[in-house]
Order: structure tokens, then sequence, then C-alpha cells
């Protein structure tokens, strides 16, 4: 098992509440695929540096995990196939 910090924006246009469920969502499927989520942490609205797909803020969401490479990878094509999620960034952590 390998260590990763997972962050991703979703859109901040959705219902408050439906963001919180993309997010929950995520955390789920971290757990579906036999991995540990260490740590979550919502970050809140914020403004975008630039727009994306024509959205000027996000909600931003940042996990610690615990999962294989297999299964991360796995992770990474269902989250780009969401078009709530603006962006996600995967990065694993090395020496831990």
């Amino acid at each position: 098992m390998n260590k990763y910090e997972i962050m991703f924006i979703v859109k901040a246009t959705m219902e408050s509440e439906n963001v919180k469920k993309t997010a929950e969502t995520y955390k789920k499927m971290i757990t579906d695929l036999h991995g540990k989520v260490a740590e979550y942490k919502e970050l809140g609205e914020k403004h975008l540096a630039y727009p994306i797909k024509k959205e000027v803020n996000g909600y931003y969401f940042l996990m610690q995990v615990e999962i294989s490479k297999d299964e991360i990878g796995e992770f990474d094509r269902k989250i780009r196939l969401d078009e709530n999620v603006l962006r996600h960034l995967i990065i694993r952590k090395e020496g831990e």
C-alpha cells in the first residue's frame, strides 16, 4: 500500500448538498477500492485563479489515503469522468 495525497475541486454552482455528496462519493470510493482514508478535509469555497469550464469558484477537498497502485489508477479513471469535478491532483508521498 502506498500513501497518496488527493486534492480535487468540485463545481461551486451546484447546491451545497450535492457538493458534499460528490465529495463523500470519492471518499467512499477509496474504501470500496480496499484503501484507507487517513485524513479528509473540506477546504471550502475558493476563487479560482482562472476560469475552468466557465466556473470561477470551486469547493476544494483534500484527502490523505493509503491504497495500492492499481486501485489509485482506477480512482483516477473514475474521477476524470465526473463532470462535476473541475480538477484533481494525485501525489504519491515518497519515503513514508
